[in-house]
């Protein structure tokens, strides 16, 4: 018998037609691997007695892929003593090279570096020819595509740096990833309905927005049940509101009841960050006219107000406000369609302060509905949704740990109040500054340390302000603070924190990621201002949907009643 050994290493082919048609009977080729090693043997052409007198291999499984197996001797292969050891052959009529079985466990094919060996009827051992194609694996050409070169490795570093840096929150909205960088007032849009009087982001992501009002829809039970008994009736009807309210989900579920029952809506937003653009997109797309976007611009924010109230032959009766802003520039820039209004209603404290100072000096001649200071308003949605949302935006913004940190909350009214306990939950060290008697003895009797803000400025590592005042925090106090101390708002505007007084040259605003600043002196100190000093939680996060229905339902009673009165 003659043997003919095989190359010592060949690359893998694929046996062509002319092989196939070789003289002699068809061949099987041999496998190198014994049984259990997890590849299934070819049939051997050997007689049977050659192969039960054949002893049993050792185990292979614990050498590595493409060493050979020291088990398989020349007798193992059914090849007479003295005959030259058959290199590892690949066994290439498998029905499916890629399945599991047929793989040692580091992935890589069976013999896929060793030669191919041929064996015929009368033992003799030959190569296969070398005149064919290649396989190639897919799944190998895949992983092989997934090691990042030199150059990819940096680019992968930057998106991942840019991803993180570009996070929102959800609240994010489907438009923070939006490369489009022109102003939507330069834009000419159109809904389905051919109508052009809105101004959002992108009015395609209107089916977004959709998905989101119909999730808030199924957490806000109370207003949906006001408009299901009451749409019959529209009991709104001929009331014309002009609303500037933060632009979510929630106040969007508003909107279409006060629609629902009648009304007739033109909306701006009340916090240039706060806006959802998929929603405002969805609203536009219904046909309600909405002016408002995510990242408004000082005097984007004050056209958008305009463009809700000046309007060739329509004329509001209502103002729903959240701030006092949209009731400041009508007094102000159209008395006379002020002196038209039948009623106000403002439910944040800031705007309550100043619907108070025009009254005291004789110029509020409309009838206003101070919805804040409802029960409703003030115990649930004050109290409650900040306790949730204030950890919420810190975290998005900062991702920092709370355990041990000293925060100082100013002011310890509802909002406060909610603020306090969860951090205090967290395992915070909890400050309270407070001017009125009442509520300062609320704090000390719920266990927090009674504090002057001059005080403690110096060691605190989070700055919390929520009492709807102004210059609560002032320069002073922002220079004193130590480094990396962390400046956020939880009142409606945004003099509470004395930004302002930071837009100096000495100063350099650097902006960290989306709505988180880093401030720093010239002496390299830093502090982290997080949404420009705005609202915290709806700059930056979500609000609880369920609390905010009670609020909502108030606006809307209050709303009906305002129209119902004479």
């Amino acid at each position: 018998m003659s043997v003919q050994v095989a190359a010592p290493a060949v690359e893998l082919k694929e046996l062509s037609g002319p092989m196939d048609k070789a003289a002699g009977p068809p061949c099987e080729p041999v496998t190198a691997h014994p049984p259990g090693h997890g590849v299934a043997a070819a049939p051997c052409p050997l007689p049977a007695t050659e192969r039960e007198a054949a002893p049993a291999p050792s185990s292979c499984s614990e050498r590595p892929p493409g060493s050979g197996c020291p088990g398989l001797s020349s007798s193992a292969a059914g090849l007479p003593p003295g005959a030259a050891k058959v290199p590892q052959a690949s066994a290439m009529k498998r029905s499916d090279p890629h399945h599991p079985q047929h793989r040692h466990r580091d992935g890589n094919d069976s013999g896929g570096a060793a030669a191919e060996a041929l064996v015929s009827p009368d033992g003799t051992v030959s190569e296969a020819p070398r005149t064919v194609k290649k396989i190639q694996f897919a799944d190998q050409k895949q992983e092989f595509n997934k090691r990042p070169t030199k150059i990819g490795r940096r680019s992968l570093s930057r998106s991942i740096s840019q991803s993180s840096t570009d996070s929102y929150s959800s609240a994010a909205s489907y438009t923070d990833s939006s490369d489009d960088e022109t102003s939507p007032r330069d834009k000419q849009q159109k809904n389905s309905k051919g109508s052009s009087d809105f101004c959002v982001k992108n009015i395609k992501q209107a089916e977004f927005g959709r998905r989101e009002i119909e999730i808030a829809e199924q957490e806000m039970p109370a207003l949906m049940a006001l408009r299901k008994r009451a749409q019959g009736e529209k009991p709104l009807a001929g009331a014309k509101i002009v609303g500037c309210t933060h632009i979510t989900a929630q106040t969007a579920v508003l909107m279409e009841t006060l629609g629902a029952l009648g009304a007739q809506c033109r909306w701006a937003a009340c916090n240039i960050y706060s806006t959802l653009n998929e929603v405002a997109a969805a609203l536009a797309e219904s046909g309600f006219p909405v002016f408002a976007w995510k990242g408004e611009s000082e005097d984007d924010f004050w056209w958008c107000i305009d463009r809700c109230v000046n309007v060739e032959g329509w004329q509001p009766n209502m103002i729903l406000d959240d701030g006092g802003d949209l009731t400041h520039w009508i007094y102000k820039k159209y008395p006379n369609m002020f002196k038209k209004i039948k009623g106000i209603v403002e439910e944040s404290v800031t705007g309550v302060h100043r619907l108070y100072q025009l009254s005291k000096a004789g110029k509020l001649c409309v009838p206003a509905m101070n919805v804040n200071d409802s029960v409703t308003k003030q115990k649930f949605d004050n109290l409650y949704c900040c306790r949730e949302s204030i950890l919420d935006g810190l975290k998005r913004t900062t991702d920092m740990m709370f355990g041990g940190k000293q925060v100082v909350v100013c002011g310890y009214g509802e909002v406060g109040k909610g603020c306090c306990a969860a951090l205090k939950a967290m395992g915070s060290i909890v400050y309270v500054t407070e001017i009125d008697p009442i509520c300062a003895l609320q704090a000390c009797m719920d266990g927090f340390r009674l504090v002057k803000l001059n005080e403690v400025i110096r060691q605190v590592d989070i700055v919390i302000t929520c009492t709807g005042n102004k210059n609560v925090v002032t320069r002073e106090h922002l220079d004193r603070m130590k480094n990396s101390c962390i400046v956020c708002n939880m009142g409606h505007s945004n003099t509470e924190i004395d930004v302002a007084s930071l837009r100096t040259p000495e100063l350099t605003w650097e902006r960290v990621r989306s709505q988180v600043d880093h401030v720093i002196w010239p002496d390299g100190k830093r502090i982290v201002l997080l949404a420009e000093g705005r609202l915290l939680n709806l700059s930056c996060s979500t609000v609880p949907t369920f609390v905010l229905s009670i609020t909502a339902t108030t606006q809307a009673s209050r709303v009906w009643a305002e129209q119902e009165a004479p």
